[in-house]
């Protein structure tokens, strides 16, 4: 090394390199701040009158004008950084200095422009995105019709293979996000089982039908609209319900919704002075019947819980595309989607699974398998099928006998009980790793 060749260039050259590799660390300090920066977290802050997290949040707007932005201003630096070195090192050290200069610039580099800022930032993304949100945006605003013009470029080149690009993703994502977030908090014990299912379910709203919950036609209470008055208002009693649908000659024509205090408060006005069974013999009880309320199986629990609330009632019969009854479902049904089974002293207990002497549990086939994962810890998919036993004879392709085993989805499934075309009793079991 000849140090007369220490002069004011080289001085200058220095100095330089270490101002490229300042710019360097904060491009890649800011790259990471604001993208791990929680928007709810800035959010809150701006709301709160923090001028830089409103600003951060402005900036993040655009991800893709963003990291395309920080990229470029980096790549310039760090080769610039790079080609100064290099013209340095071999004007001290001759050809050998090629060599040196790449090993210096690299642990430079990887030392004081990319770990030591990334990791500064990611320590606390919110407040490094609030104070690298306004350099950060003249940055944006200077490179932008660079950035757009290297957009149009690469996402003509992907069209070329077929691939689509959606610049409102990170919206349709962030759903996602939110649910990962809360499955992540649950694995690592932050959050509650209990208050995981009710944050997930809510999230789950949009996506779900309510063909999915509905109670299945087999099972609603009805009451023919031709039955007597007294028949009627016994049946009313010793139901569970408070609202149950009249029918006229066929299950399937529904005429009416008869709710028990409608019924009630009539049968009192109609009463009359005399005893005996023709107290209520002139009574109507279309007289006091509610219309019925049909809605289509695919409506989703979120369009059909606002629709609830509009149309100030909790009661809906679903129907298929043809216009056959499929079931009813109420506000209950879709607010049990997220607080769990709610019950009073007259709902009739659930079967809920029960814990098997081999391990594994007991089960109706009519339970849903979104409840059985909520009770067991299961993760059985819900795609193609809605209840356990459904989700068996989906598997099976066909209706299984009683003592017919399968096994899929990382669990035993054994048929215990069938009734006619009805699977009424399920035995579950994980299966050992292994085995």
């Amino acid at each position: 090394m000849d140090l007369t060749m220490l002069d004011a260039a080289f001085w200058m050259t220095s100095a330089a390199i270490f101002g490229l590799l300042v710019l360097s660390g904060f491009f890649s300090g800011s790259e990471t701040a604001l993208t791990a920066a929680s928007r709810g977290k800035l959010r809150a802050q701006a709301d709160k009158g923090a001028k830089g997290a409103q600003k951060a949040l402005d900036v993040t707007e655009d991800n893709e004008r963003l990291i395309g932005s920080v990229l470029l201003g980096n790549n310039l630096v760090n080769i610039l950084a790079t080609s100064l070195a290099t013209a340095l090192f071999t004007r001290v050290f001759g050809e050998s200095g090629v060599a040196l200069a790449t090993l210096v610039m690299t642990g430079l580099v990887l030392v004081f422009a990319e770990v030591l800022p990334k990791t500064y930032a990611i320590t606390n993304p919110e407040s490094a995105a609030a104070r690298v949100a306004k350099p950060i945006s003249a940055v944006v605003l200077i490179f932008s019709p660079v950035v757009s013009f290297v957009r149009m470029l690469v996402r003509g080149m992907l069209r070329l293979f077929g691939v689509q690009t959606d610049p409102d993703s990170h919206f349709l994502a962030l759903k996602d996000e939110i649910a990962g977030a809360i499955a992540l908090g649950h694995v690592e014990g932050a959050v509650e089982k209990e208050d995981r299912d009710r944050l997930l379910g809510a999230l789950d709203l949009g996506e779900r039908t309510v063909e999915e919950i509905m109670l299945h036609r087999s099972k609603i209470e009805m009451i023919d609209a031709d039955t007597p008055p007294r028949d009627v208002l016994e049946a009313c009693l010793k139901s569970p319900h408070t609202r149950l649908p009249l029918y006229r000659d066929d299950p399937e024509n529904i005429v009416g919704v008869i709710h028990a205090k409608d019924l009630l408060r009539g049968m009192y006005a109609e009463r009359v002075d005399a005893l005996g069974d023709t107290e209520f013999a002139a009574f109507d009880v279309m007289g006091v019947a509610m219309e019925p309320y049909f809605v289509p199986e695919t409506t989703t629990l979120d369009d059909q819980m606002r629709q609830f609330l509009r149309r100030q009632t909790h009661f809906a019969l679903v129907v298929d595309e043809y216009g056959a009854l499929q079931g009813l479902i109420t506000l209950e049904d879709i607010l049990e989607e997220i607080v769990g089974e709610i019950t009073d002293e007259f709902d009739q207990s659930e079967n809920a699974p029960v814990k098997s002497k081999e391990g594994g549990w007991v089960v109706d086939g009519g339970m849903t398998i979104r409840d059985f994962n909520r009770s067991t810890e299961c993760n059985l998919p819900d795609d193609e099928a809605n209840t356990m036993a459904g989700l068996v004879i989906h598997e099976a392709q066909m209706i299984p006998t009683a003592g017919q085993v399968f096994s899929f989805h990382g669990h035993r499934f054994e048929v215990v009980a069938r009734k006619d075309n009805r699977l009424s009793t399920l035995k579950v079991r994980p299966l050992r790793r292994g085995l």
